[in-house]
């Protein structure tokens, strides 16, 4: 790695700057680090830090979110520059007309290749959806996976076994349901390791004993997409330092 982009590595980290993918007049892709919320919300008392405000600080402008990324996934996210801009891509995204990919590490050893088929029902907060139809039917989900390794490690996370299996995935959703990846590698019964709602919080604990995980592993990496000015594009995310760590513990053969 250059001089340069050491420096800027570390400037990010002590000014709290957030990572910029990809820029046009258009739109900005940036890299969104795990924990961070999006932006305000009723469950973010005593909270002070917000990808949103953090990025139009840093931008010195103001940015329209158009999609979104659960608080303790990291990745790629963009943002529109302009209310034109946002309208474009909120329909794009609305018309699944965008390609997005994650990586995750779960429990257990997955498929070579699969598709979890399995529909949804809308998950709801008690008070900023409280006056939401809570007897709506379940919503179609589809998510697409590859299995790119696959380990077995002395990780004790019950005394009935010796060992842990643990898979590294890479995930297509073909739908945008809330948690969607979560909650259907739950419903294959291969959590996400990390996962405080939807995982195994034994294995869990086993993870953070074997390599100090303390992150839910799931990272948007890559998304594909058609611009306003009609450009195919294509923009991926690096994982992070904490991520990279937990991958060589798990996977140290593994490389992409």
């Amino acid at each position: 790695v250059c001089r340069g982009c050491r420096l800027l590595f570390y400037l990010c980290r002590i000014f709290r700057m957030i990572e910029i993918l990809a820029q046009t007049d258009d739109y900005i892709a940036v890299n969104k680090p795990a924990d961070m919320l999006v932006h305000r919300t009723w469950l973010s008392c005593g909270e002070t830090v917000f990808l949103l405000q953090t990025l139009r600080d840093q931008l010195g402008r103001h940015v329209f979110p158009v999609h979104r990324l659960d608080r303790p996934t990291s990745g790629i996210m963009l943002f529109a520059l302009h209310r034109e801009a946002a309208q474009y891509f909120t329909e794009q995204f609305g018309s699944r007309l965008v390609r997005k990919t994650y990586l995750a590490i779960a429990r257990g050893w997955t498929d070579d290749a699969g598709c979890i088929d399995y529909p949804l029902k809308e998950q709801l907060d008690k008070i900023a959806d409280r006056h939401a139809d809570g007897d709506k039917p379940a919503q179609a989900a589809c998510t697409e996976y590859r299995t790119l390794a696959r380990s077995e490690l002395p990780i004790v996370s019950t005394p009935r076994y010796a060992t842990s299996r643990y898979s590294l995935l890479r995930l297509m959703p073909h739908t945008g349901r809330k948690h969607q990846i979560r909650r259907h590698l739950k419903h294959i019964f291969h959590p996400i390791v990390g996962d405080t709602t939807h995982g195994d919080l034994r294995q869990n604990r086993a993870i953070h004993r074997f390599c100090g995980n303390t992150r839910l592993l799931l990272h948007a990496e890559s998304l594909q997409f058609t611009d306003p000015q009609q450009r195919e594009i294509h923009i991926a995310a690096p994982t992070d330092a904490a991520w990279r760590q937990v991958q060589a513990a798990l996977f140290p053969e593994y490389t992409a």
